[in-house]
């Protein structure tokens, strides 16, 4: 056969064979490869996960797993392997899931009102990789607390409510020395001279304000219920903030999930440093976490005789307010007399 004949031949056959792995490259990397209704899902990979960890997670939302398969091997994913979120999106072809699999999407860390820190890294812990026994064990370390100024009873006060953004597999030291770092930038210059001039600590704000947030949810009221007990501390009498009753009874029976609507007279006379109706001054940390209205209504809290306050009855979710124990005794038999007839015993 004429030489330059077989030449064309092979060339012939070479493109075909060219065409063909072509063809198939097309087909497994490039056609739609995901097998779930949603517009989009993120799936989770663990930190220290091995590919074959990669391809059970990713299973229930791949259609043809060999595709999958095919492109990881030959783009390298098989031997280096990612942690963290990441984002697959309806129709995906095989080329893209291995691409998504590369690009860590970031997590909308959020949390506010939290009521003790073992409720709050239960909530952190449920947004990010590590678990809530490492954060509290991170949080809680001594020498990191005592560098920061708190203690264990404190410590919840670090916690600025808010949206932070980390990746799901961020390391709890990470998360840690950021949200102290944010701790310490809301406490700027101007703040810390607010709270001097008060003659409290920044903690000590943030044990009042966790009063201030609970006795009322109304922002435009907090600043007046502040300069309450403000002039209660100067006047070195007990707060009698019955939100730290309740918080009292939450602690010392170790069930923060319980709902508690009123105090019972008994309670007022739980042994605890949390308890204000038998202790003077401030609580040694915070009944839960304040917002950053109520840290701002007690640093500037409305100057006022207010002594007394008590829940209103005609406006419901206020308070009346008084400068004498006469004034706001009748503030309260209104209001003892509205809670007897809805009922409410607990």
């Amino acid at each position: 056969m004429n030489p330059k004949r077989i030449l064309s031949i092979v060339s012939v056959l070479i493109l075909l064979v060219a065409t063909g792995f072509g063809v198939v490259v097309y087909l497994k990397a490039f056609t739609a490869n995901t097998k779930f209704n949603q517009d989009e899902v993120f799936v989770y990979v663990p930190t220290n996960s091995t590919y074959d960890d990669v391809k059970k997670i990713v299973a229930p939302y791949v259609e043809n797993m060999e595709k999958f398969n095919f492109v990881a091997e030959r783009r390298g994913y098989s031997a280096s392997v990612n942690p963290g979120k990441f984002l697959l999106t309806k129709g995906m072809n095989s080329f893209s899931i291995v691409s998504s699999l590369r690009h860590n999407v970031p997590v909308k860390l959020a949390f506010n009102n939290q009521e003790s820190l073992g409720k709050l890294v239960q909530r952190l812990s449920s947004q990010i990789e590590p678990d809530s026994l490492t954060l509290t064990e991170v949080f809680t370390d001594s020498t990191f607390m005592a560098e920061n100024g708190f203690d264990k009873e404190n410590i919840l006060g670090m916690f600025i409510p808010n949206t932070y953004e980390f990746y799901w597999n961020v390391s709890p030291i990470k998360v840690r020395d950021k949200l102290a770092k944010e701790y310490r930038r809301f406490w700027n210059e101007e703040r810390q001279a607010k709270a001097k001039a008060l003659n409290l600590t920044p903690q000590q704000v943030t044990a009042l304000a966790a009063i201030v947030h609970e006795e009322t949810a109304k922002v435009s009221e907090r600043p007046r219920v502040a300069g309450v007990y403000l002039n209660r501390l100067k006047k070195d009498m007990p707060l009698q903030a019955d939100p730290t009753v309740i918080y009292a009874v939450k602690r010392e029976s170790g069930n923060f999930d319980q709902v508690i609507k009123r105090v019972l007279f008994n309670d007022l006379k739980i042994n605890s440093p949390y308890n204000t109706y038998v202790h003077t001054g401030l609580p040694p940390g915070p009944i839960s976490m304040p917002d950053i209205s109520a840290i701002d209504a007690v640093l500037n809290a409305e100057k006022h005789d207010y002594i007394y306050f008590c829940a209103s009855v005609e406006k419901i979710g206020y308070h009346d307010f008084a400068a004498t124990y006469e004034a706001h005794q009748v503030n309260a038999k209104k209001y003892a007399e509205w809670v007897g007839k809805l009922g409410i015993n607990r």
